[in-house]
């Protein structure tokens, strides 16, 4: 029998064979797009077996506990642990070694006590996807990083669930309308032979940033109240300081709240997006108010002063650092603020007004304005996760309470995925359209194609020259070089009551089916 060695020893010899024709003999050169494309689509299948075989090797290798006498299975080789020896081994960085390590720990399976048979992995359906070439190990990391890092506040069950919920999203499998643990279904009853159509149906497998954020989804649902900790940590933490001056500059270095680097986000990109008018001069004018006549700059300035002062305290005096028993000023008129937290909250309230200064480049038509997304129900009892335009991760529902104190609310209502209540007969998206649709889609429609929607035009799926209305059901976000190759990419794009859909080119999916662009929520989380 070939040992795997040989076969491995076998690929390496035909893959030089393939360079030596197709790269230093010019083959590429004169191959077809298609065939190129062929070139790197094999390539990827291959790269991520050898990722399953790689991992697979490193999670088998038998734990010896120290003090046993037995050399560990690195030192037995002369290296200090496993990372540096993958280091050597694979020719790859620290980084890299630890994502092997990582990986290999997610697929392990430990051995029966009595019998020595191998129990289950901790993720079993992500590793047979990975052991099936669906998933290297970017795209396994991906998919339960979001999930370990609810530091076990979700149970095994739902783990599981998540489990094959994140295998099936893997394979292209709509996960939306059973189960996907299997614990509610019949073995040989409808639920079965539904759950086998599915898997027959299956559409194009999706990338590690698709897994990501799918992962981060079920996460938040199934920890809603994970936010309580992350919450009153971020607020000690936030910070900002400022360097000495050298050579001509002075560096800054900080940590900031999620919703103050959200607003900091859209007005750089304000700023440097090329589709504005670019920058207003440099430059700083105070009006004072009709209260302030006669009382010059000094009331201006300590007015913004007064403003800045009031958010820190409610940072510092909520959910920021605990009571201090000690303190003798129960009123909380002495600020408790260290420095860097005084800065980063004077920050806040400089982007807050800057955004809404005249001289503000716009996007989208309207000054650069944070988008927050909250279910009704979580807005009105304070709890759950809200949703931040440009955000990866969820933030604290409290949050968005905090943000809609210093503006206005717009309520954007759905029915079953699709916006109702919006209407407009004008031939541009006005702003109100954008933004709601910005809560639809939340980025450009083509399937891993993830600029914000923010940043991307909206389309007429109907075209206006055609009849198509410039309303909420007929427009969605498209970045700026899908649009403009949207008519001749082999994307297509429909609607179906209210919601869109994506019809992909051959090599994307060669069943050319219609599918939603991004998977949604299996029932067991929504429920």
């Amino acid at each position: 029998m070939n040992s795997t060695a040989a076969v491995l020893g076998r690929v390496v010899s035909d893959l030089d064979g393939s360079i030596e024709s197709a790269v230093r003999s010019s083959g590429l050169d004169g191959m077809s797009d298609a065939e190129k494309l062929d070139v790197l689509r094999l390539a990827g299948e291959a790269q991520r077996r050898l990722d399953a075989l790689v991992t697979e090797t490193v999670a088998c290798v038998d734990g010896r506990p120290a003090g046993s006498g037995v050399p560990t299975f690195p030192a037995v080789f002369g290296c200090r642990n496993m990372n540096e020896l993958l280091q050597r081994v694979l020719r790859v960085d620290a980084s890299g070694a630890s994502r092997v390590v990582k990986a290999a720990d997610a697929v392990h399976r430990n051995a029966e006590i009595t019998t020595g048979a191998r129990l289950p992995a901790r993720w079993p359906a992500l590793r047979e996807a990975l052991l099936d070439g669906v998933v290297g190990i970017a795209g396994l990391l991906a998919a339960i990083d979001p999930i370990d890092r609810t530091r076990g506040r979700i149970d095994g069950t739902d783990r599981l669930r998540a489990d094959a919920a994140l295998a099936d999203c893997a394979r292209g499998i709509d996960d939306t309308v059973t189960d996907p643990s299997g614990a509610d279904a019949e073995t040989d009853g409808a639920e079965a032979d539904a759950a086998e159509a599915r898997r027959a149906e299956a559409g194009p497998a999706a990338t590690p940033d698709d897994l990501r954020q799918y992962a981060q989804l079920i996460a938040t649902y199934l920890d809603p109240d994970g936010s309580a900790p992350s919450e009153a940590q971020a607020a000690v933490n936030r910070s900002l300081t400022f360097g000495r001056l050298r050579d001509g500059v002075y560096p800054i270095r900080g940590a900031l709240l999620p919703e103050v680097y959200a607003q900091l986000k859209l007005i750089i990109d304000a700023q440097t997006n090329p589709r504005t008018t670019g920058p207003a001069d440099l430059g700083v004018a105070f009006t004072g108010s009709t209260d302030d006549a006669g009382l010059g700059a000094g009331a201006g300035a300590g007015a913004g002063a007064g403003a800045g002062a009031g958010a820190g305290d409610d940072l510092a005096g909520g959910c920021g650092a605990p009571e201090d028993p000690f303190n003798s000023d129960p009123r909380h008129v002495i600020d408790s603020r260290t420095r860097p937290q005084k800065q980063h909250d004077a920050l806040a309230a400089a982007l807050s007004i800057a955004a809404r200064h005249d001289e503000m480049p716009t996007l989208g038509g309207a000054a650069p304005t944070l988008v927050v997304q909250v279910e009704a129900s979580d807005f009105a009892h304070g709890t759950g996760w809200a949703h931040i335009a440009g955000i990866d991760a969820p933030v604290p529902v409290s949050v968005a309470s905090h943000i809609t104190c210093q503006g206005m609310i717009q309520r954007v209502l759905f029915d079953e995925g699709r916006i109702v209540g919006i209407t407009t007969t004008d031939r541009l998206f006005n702003a109100y359209q954008r933004r709601a649709i910005v809560l639809r889609d939340k980025e450009c429609i083509i399937p891993s194609c993830h600029v914000p929607a923010t940043w991307c035009d909206i389309h007429h799926v109907e075209e206006h020259s055609h009849g198509g209305p410039t309303c909420t059901s007929n427009g969605v976000p498209l970045c700026f070089w899908h649009h403009l190759t949207i008519d001749k990419s082999g994307w297509h794009i429909r609607m179906v009551d209210g919601k869109p859909q994506i019809r992909g080119p051959a090599w994307w999916d060669p069943e050319q089916k219609w599918r939603t662009p991004r998977p949604l929520l299996p029932q067991w989380v929504g429920g």
